[in-house]
């Protein structure tokens, strides 16, 4: 027997976590009958930004999108689920996990399509940054999250050093 875990309005809400679920429309798609991967990073952005805007109480601003892996593709009329995590935080910087799972509605098993790493800052009313509430993971696989996380930035920061100086300066 499955069991289907429902809301409970008075348990307190888990900020650090957010899902959102849809289906996939035509107007997502590409002519191959697939969602645009553009689509796609579109609805891992909004899910990112909702996640960290609930964790910091602020308006956030996209800093970087890493380790981002196309696994499968997505179907029209698949259902869609986006879950964004808060897995790490800096001072004013949030960095969220995104998975990515689609299937049939009418049953079917959701596989994983994609996951990546998004980098949100919270800004004040002048796009300054500001400080966000700090991430202590307690899991183990919030741990490994939190450590993943870490090791995408230090390679991320490595890849900048590699960048052409022209690049850098956008005369590129």
């Amino acid at each position: 027997m499955s069991r289907v875990k429902t809301h409970n309005p008075a348990a307190p809400m888990d900020r650090s976590e957010t899902t959102f679920r849809f289906l996939a429309e035509p107007t997502s798609v590409n002519f191959g009958g697939k969602v645009h991967g553009g689509a796609l990073m579109k609805w891992i952005d909004e899910t990112a930004y909702a996640c960290a805007a609930v964790w910091s109480s602020r308006y956030c601003v996209t800093v970087s999108v890493g380790n981002i892996r196309f696994r499968r593709p997505i179907l029209v009329g698949n259902l869609v689920e986006l879950r964004a995590r808060v897995v790490a935080t800096g001072r004013t910087s949030m960095h969220i996990h995104v998975s990515v799972q689609a299937g049939d509605p009418k049953g079917g098993e959701l596989l994983q399509t994609t996951d990546c790493l998004v980098v949100m800052v919270a800004v004040n009313e002048n796009g300054h940054p500001v400080g966000v509430p700090s991430f202590e993971p307690e899991t183990e696989e919030q741990k490994r999250l939190a450590k993943y996380a870490m090791d995408v930035k230090e390679a991320l920061d490595a890849i900048v050093e590699l960048k052409p100086e022209e690049v850098v300066k956008g005369e590129v």
